[in-house]
């Protein structure tokens, strides 16, 4: 199982780069830009991203070039529509590993990220999911079991369905209501009295964080019995 970072801004290509290699059992991550990549944490655990280049904001061969210089050891396949040989050429260049063109199966991405992945080294430890019990009301990580509250159950259930899992404030603010309407900074508190719950359980040291100008994403896969 490898952790795997996509940064791809058509939404439904992306979401099917994710049902395709989660399928594979790897731990994925996914963006529809660099900006949001970039807000959303560090790339320290990932062995292999899977980028596209005509990306809005920072493109894709911009931001090859920058995570060749701070993370050497990063496997880059550059998934694009961009198929001259002089294209390829520019991306290989720039970083990548392995260069695909669009429309490219997810067999073929998934035998060149295999590929891949044999001569990599190790990118850090694979973060395992935490299990969400909503009967029990329970959140089990790598450390023990801790109980939540109806509020946070239904709060970590939505952060798990989301796409990204990742949460606008609006959307935390309508779940947490259901014990009575609260203030932005009485949802910052519960916000962070989840956190500490799920860093008790040993889930991540930091799995809940803040994405800049929407809301919330937690950053650890989850996983619901």
């Amino acid at each position: 199982m490898l952790n795997i970072t996509i940064v791809e801004d058509h939404k439904a290509l992306r979401e099917s780069l994710v049902d395709v290699l989660a399928l594979k059992g790897h731990c994925i991550t996914a963006y529809e830009s660099v900006e949001a990549m970039q807000a959303g944490g560090s790339l320290d655990s990932t062995a292999i991203m899977v980028l596209d280049l005509n990306l809005p904001g920072e493109d894709g061969i911009s931001l090859a070039k920058r995570l060749r210089l701070s993370h050497p050891d990063l496997g880059i396949v550059m998934l694009t529509a961009r198929g001259e040989a002089e294209e390829r050429q520019i991306g290989y260049d720039s970083g990548a590993d392995i260069y695909l063109t669009k429309p490219s199966s997810g067999a073929e991405l998934t035998a060149a990220i295999k590929a891949l992945a044999r001569r990599l080294p190790p990118a850090g430890p694979v973060i395992k999911p935490a299990v969400l019990n909503p009967i029990a009301m329970t959140l089990a990580g790598a450390l023990t079991e801790v109980a939540l509250s109806a509020a946070e159950v239904a709060l970590l259930t939505a952060f798990a369905q989301a796409p990204n899992h990742r949460l606008h404030s609006s959307a935390i603010a309508k779940i947490a209501s259901s014990e009575g309407d609260i203030s932005k900074a009485t949802m910052e508190v519960r916000i962070v009295r989840l956190r500490k719950k799920m860093v008790t359980a040993g889930v991540a040291a930091q799995p809940i964080k803040v994405v800049r100008n929407f809301g919330y994403q937690i950053s650890t896969p989850l996983t619901i019995v």
